[in-house]
C-alpha cells in the first residue's frame, strides 16, 4: 500500500494520473495538492471526491510548511510531482512564473521530502520514493533527420518553459546524488486526451472550431512533435515507480511524430464526420461550419512563428520498453477519437475551465 501525494493533480496530465492510480491501485491513499491556477479545475476530479482513499488540498507547492504537514499528517511514502507552468507561449511572455513554480517550487517539494523522509527521527518505509514529471523540451531541438532523443541526449532548452524544467531535473538529480534522496524522472512527449486545457493544440483546435473560431497555426505547420496519449503516459509513470532504478531517467513517448498542420487538418476531418453523423451537433455548436455543411479546414489561419519555436521532438522510448516493458497501448487513431469524442461530451467542462471559474477559495 502506497500513501501517494500529487502535486498538480488537478491540471491535465495530473487528473488523468489521479483516475487513473485509483482504479488500478484500490488499496492506496491519495492526496492531491494543487494551486488551482489557470489551467487547474476541481471539477476534473468530481469522479474521486466521494472516494475516502481521496483528497484534495489547496495550496502553493512552494509552501514548504504546508507540503511537510501533509506528509506527516497523510503518511505520505510516495510523491507525484506533476505542478508545473507548462505552456511554452506563456514562458515567453511571463517567464517569472514559470521560475517560481518549476524551479523554486520543485526545490521546496524537494526539501520537504528531505525534511520528512531523510533529517527526521521517523523510521519511513523502504519503498520512499519521489518520481519528477519532465518533458522532452529540455532536450532542444532535433533536425529532420536526426536521431530521437535518449537520455543520454544533452540538454539544449530552447525556451524559458524548457529551461526551468531543466533546472528542476538537475535539482532532482543532485538531491539523489548529494542527499541519497529515492527518485526517479519519466521525460515525455506531447500529451494528448481528456481534460487538457484549451490553449495546447489538440483541444484549442477542437474548441475553437466547435465556435468558429480561427485556428491558427504558427509559421508553415511543418514542426514535428510525438504524440502521446496520457493514459499511455500514466501507465509509463507506473511503470517508472515500480520498476525504474532510483537517481535513473526514464523517456515515455508514443511512437508517433506529426506535422503539427497534418493533426489539425485530421481534426477537422474527423470533426466534419462527427456533424455528418449527428444532427444534434448543428443544433449544439450553431457557429461551427461543419454545422452549416461546410468544410472545418476554412479555419485554418497561419500566423506569425513564435520566437525559438523548437522545429522537431522525438523521444526515443527504447530504455523504459527494454527495463521496464513499457509498451503504448493506445495507437494515435484510436486514441485521437478517444479524445474527440470526450470534447463533444463534455462542453460545460471546457466552458467552464476557460471562463477561470474555478480558483482557491482564498485567492
Amino acid at each position: 500500500m502506497r500513501r501517494l501525494l500529487i502535486t498538480g493533480g488537478a491540471g491535465f496530465i495530473g487528473v488523468n494520473f489521479v483516475h487513473y492510480w485509483l482504479a488500478q491501485h484500490p488499496a492506496d491513499r491519495v492526496v492531491v495538492l494543487d494551486a488551482l491556477t489557470y489551467a487547474g479545475n476541481p471539477a476534473s476530479l468530481q469522479a474521486a471526491a466521494d472516494n475516502p482513499r481521496y483528497r484534495f488540498v489547496c495550496g502553493n507547492i512552494c509552501d514548504q510548511g504546508l507540503v511537510e504537514q501533509l506528509m506527516r499528517e497523510e503518511g505520505i511514502d510516495t510523491m507525484v510531482h506533476f505542478a508545473a507552468e507548462s505552456h511554452v507561449d506563456r514562458s515567453i511572455t511571463g517567464p517569472d512564473a514559470f521560475i517560481e513554480t518549476n524551479v523554486v517550487g520543485t526545490h521546496s517539494l524537494l526539501k520537504a521530502a528531505k525534511a520528512v523522509w531523510l533529517d527526521a527521527s521517523v523510521v519511513w518505509p523502504d519503498h520512499v520514493l519521489f518520481h519528477h514529471v519532465s518533458t522532452d523540451e529540455v532536450y532542444g531541438s532535433l533536425t529532420v533527420e536526426a536521431p530521437a532523443f535518449t537520455e543520454q541526449t544533452a540538454y539544449a532548452p530552447n525556451s524559458p518553459y524548457a529551461a526551468s524544467k531543466a533546472a528542476s531535473d538537475h535539482l532532482v538529480r543532485a538531491y539523489h546524488h548529494t542527499y541519497g534522496m529515492p527518485v526517479t524522472t519519466s521525460n515525455c512527449s506531447n500529451n494528448y486526451g481528456p481534460y487538457q486545457f484549451p490553449e495546447k493544440l489538440i483541444p484549442l483546435m477542437l474548441v475553437n472550431a466547435l465556435q468558429g473560431k480561427a485556428l491558427p497555426i504558427y509559421g508553415d505547420g511543418r514542426n514535428v512533435r510525438d504524440w502521446l496519449y496520457v493514459d499511455d503516459h500514466c501507465r509509463g509513470i507506473e511503470l517508472v515507480m515500480a520498476k525504474g532504478r532510483h537517481g535513473e531517467t526514464y523517456n515515455i513517448g508514443g511512437n508517433n511524430e506529426w506535422h503539427n498542420i497534418d493533426i489539425v487538418q485530421l481534426l477537422c476531418r474527423l470533426l466534419d464526420g462527427c456533424f455528418a453523423a449527428d444532427a444534434e451537433l448543428a443544433r449544439r455548436f450553431p457557429q461551427a461550419p461543419a454545422a452549416m455543411g461546410q468544410s472545418t479546414e476554412q479555419l485554418i489561419t497561419y500566423v506569425t512563428d513564435r520566437p525559438g519555436h523548437d522545429r522537431r521532438y522525438a523521444i526515443n522510448a527504447d530504455k523504459a520498453r527494454q527495463e521496464l516493458g513499457y509498451v503504448p497501448q493506445e495507437t494515435f487513431e484510436s486514441g485521437i477519437r478517444k479524445t474527440l469524442a470526450w470534447y463533444l461530451d463534455n462542453e460545460v467542462w471546457w466552458r467552464g475551465i476557460m471562463d477561470g471559474s474555478y480558483r482557491c477559495e482564498d485567492e
